[in-house]
């Protein structure tokens, strides 16, 4: 084999290999997506659930973190905007507020329990959960980001080039149907999840037995 074709050859393979990775990445990213927004869209719905009754949990959490008790019920209204608007169609504006509050939330508990000295195996769990919603934010799909400059902004998009709202009751179905899941299992679980997270607090030394 001559050498033109030698490196014929050996374009082609690098073309194809190349082609293999793109293919297999346009297949992982949106299950990658879908996988790290649901984690967090969990997390907010069950979070939402526990700061709004609030449980025992989050009470003597609050109390250890020295934070106000009605603390519980600004972050509860919260979590469960964000998880409407990151499970929502379309609404980038929107979306990029509610991944910008994930990561506040996550990396701010984080630097509480940090501050007081808590160790790994509390401040480990915000940690994941912020770095998912980076994730998610970072694999989001073009329909879920905002235009990066004006030409490329749609004609009937509005000031913030967002595109007009979905309005189609199918796109609207399946995510009302996962919050509803979501939240039907948060209420379901309560009583479990009360009981361990008690047996945390003692184990941590934050309540006694």
């Amino acid at each position: 084999m001559n050498r033109p074709e030698t490196f014929q050859h050996a374009t082609k393979e690098r073309s194809a290999t190349v082609a293999r990775r793109g293919w297999n990445w346009s297949h992982i990213r949106p299950i990658a997506y879908c996988a790290t927004t649901f984690v967090i869209v969990f997390e907010l719905t069950a979070g939402s659930v526990w700061n709004l009754l609030p449980i025992e949990w989050v009470e003597v959490q609050l109390r250890h973190l020295g934070y106000p008790h009605y603390f519980a019920y600004i972050l509860g209204v919260w979590q469960a905007a964000a998880a409407v608007a990151l499970i929502a169609p379309r609404l980038p504006l929107i979306k990029e507020w509610a991944y910008a509050g994930c990561f506040f939330l996550w990396s701010s508990a984080v630097a509480s329990h940090l501050i007081v000295g808590d160790g790994l195996q509390t401040w480990g769990v915000p940690l994941m959960f912020g770095t998912c919603a980076i994730a998610s934010w970072v694999l989001r799909p073009a329909d879920r980001r905002l235009p990066e400059t004006r030409r490329d902004r749609p004609a009937d998009a509005g000031q913030d080039g967002a595109g007009p709202p979905e309005t189609r009751p199918r796109a609207w179905a399946v995510p009302i149907g996962i919050l509803v899941v979501l939240y039907a299992v948060s209420f379901l679980t309560l009583p479990a999840v009360e009981a361990m997270m008690h047996e945390w607090a003692v184990e941590l030394g934050w309540i006694d037995a």
